[in-house]
């Protein structure tokens, strides 16, 4: 009788009887039966326990032992003194369906994760698409808007849109929504749907140097404060050197181009962390071309800004650098220096802030991982709901790891 109990209880079935398991080297068959009791007569609200007829029902439950396994339950019908024939209640089995409730939540859960729909349906021994079905039970509906809001794009390729946008909450490190389309008019009319009241208690607005994001956070958000992501607003720099480089590149013979062979990474170090033999090396790539040359000052001018502490000192430099690069007659230190001016205030803004894009970046780049593993989505509202699930599992075991300790 010990053995029995101890067996029910590693099954982990309430009110469930085992009278016998059977195995072999791929599948678990469990049969047994739920303990007779009292039951409520649908019709006429009378108990009976008075048993009509036994059916049995073979039930897929999750996977024992790494092995598929099967519940034979042996059903009871009872019989009222109504006249009136129905079946025993259980906890485990939904009406209808032929898979435990545990089994859904096993699904559920597993998919939290980064694996696939096809993994997981062999796993648990049933179709890719009826693994869909159940996740499809998952939604996420959009929550209230963060106190600092971040927002950018990914290539998501689905719906028939090749761009879908992401927002998050780069301070408490969850991700709110994900948007269907980028475009300002969407993103417009999604935003107003929020109360005013609601919009006018974000702080700050953080986003990269995309235009539509500066005039929705204008138009909508008025009380934020719009930071431009310093990652993003730092590589204008770096991509106008970059292009100079490779214009210099091209003009040059044979013996210099050697020179310049894997020179990208050298050239887009700071020059006094290099060492002897790398100043040296960068010096003769400097002197064979006055335009690279000027292009690796203006370049180093630039990075001097960074090393500013506070919004005032930032300002007057970066200041300085504009007026100076619109002067200097290299095409595309002229047109980043144009860029700069545009969204002045949001770069500025981003040295009074701890706070930029890294966490939405982070994002991206797990839900590209999750794209490619999947060979993509079709479907954006399971895409959606599959991207909030997993950061959702990873919200709530960040939090239990930071309780711990």
């Amino acid at each position: 009788m010990l053995y029995k109990y101890s067996t029910e209880k590693l099954i982990g079935l309430q009110d469930f009887e085992i009278t016998d398991i059977e195995k072999n080297e791929k599948e678990i068959h469990i049969f047994g039966q739920l303990r007779r009791k009292m039951h409520k007569c649908p019709c006429c609200g009378a108990e009976t326990d008075k048993i009509h007829d036994y059916r049995e029902q073979i039930i897929k439950d999750i996977p024992l032992y790494n092995k598929n396994a099967f519940i034979h339950l042996q059903k009871r019908r009872y019989r009222c003194q109504c006249g009136k024939r129905f079946f025993e209640k259980n906890t485990f089995l939904p009406r209808y369906h032929r898979r435990t409730n545990r089994l859904s939540a096993y699904i559920i859960d597993k998919l939290a994760k980064m694996v696939t729909f096809t993994d997981v349906s062999k796993e648990v021994n049933l179709s890719i698409t009826t693994v869909m079905r159940t996740f499809d039970l998952v939604s996420y509906p959009p929550r209230k808007l963060p106190a600092t809001l971040s927002i950018d794009e990914f290539k998501g390729d689905t719906n028939g849109e090749k761009y879908q946008c992401i927002i998050t909450d780069p301070i408490n490190k969850t991700v709110p929504d994900i948007l269907p389309k980028r475009y300002e008019s969407y993103l417009t009319k999604h935003f107003l749907k929020y109360d005013k009241a609601e919009r006018d208690k974000i702080t700050t607005f953080v986003s990269d140097m995309w235009t539509p994001y500066a005039s929705l956070a204008s138009k909508l958000f008025k009380n934020a404060k719009q930071v431009v992501d310093k990652y993003h607003w730092i590589r204008q720099v770096f991509w106008a050197f970059d292009g100079v480089r490779k214009d210099v590149q091209k003009q040059l013979g044979k013996e210099y181009r050697l020179c310049f062979k894997h020179s990208r990474k050298l050239l887009f170090k700071r020059f006094d962390k290099l060492n002897d033999d790398q100043k040296q090396q960068v010096n003769a790539m400097l002197y064979a071309s006055p335009t690279l040359c000027t292009a690796h000052f203006y370049k180093e001018d630039f990075l001097k800004i960074l090393d500013c502490k506070d919004r005032n000192s930032a300002k007057s430099a970066l200041s300085e650098w504009i007026n100076s690069a619109c002067e200097c007659g290299i095409e595309q230190f002229q047109k980043c220096a144009q860029t700069m001016i545009n969204r002045m205030t949001g770069i500025l803004n981003s040295f009074s802030t701890s706070v930029t894009n890294g966490f939405t970046e982070g994002c991206n780049n797990k839900i590209k991982v999750l794209k490619r593993i999947a060979y993509g989505y079709q479907n954006f509202d399971r895409f959606r709901n599959r991207i909030l699930h997993i950061f959702s599992y990873q919200f709530s075991v960040n939090n239990k790891q930071a309780t711990a300790l």
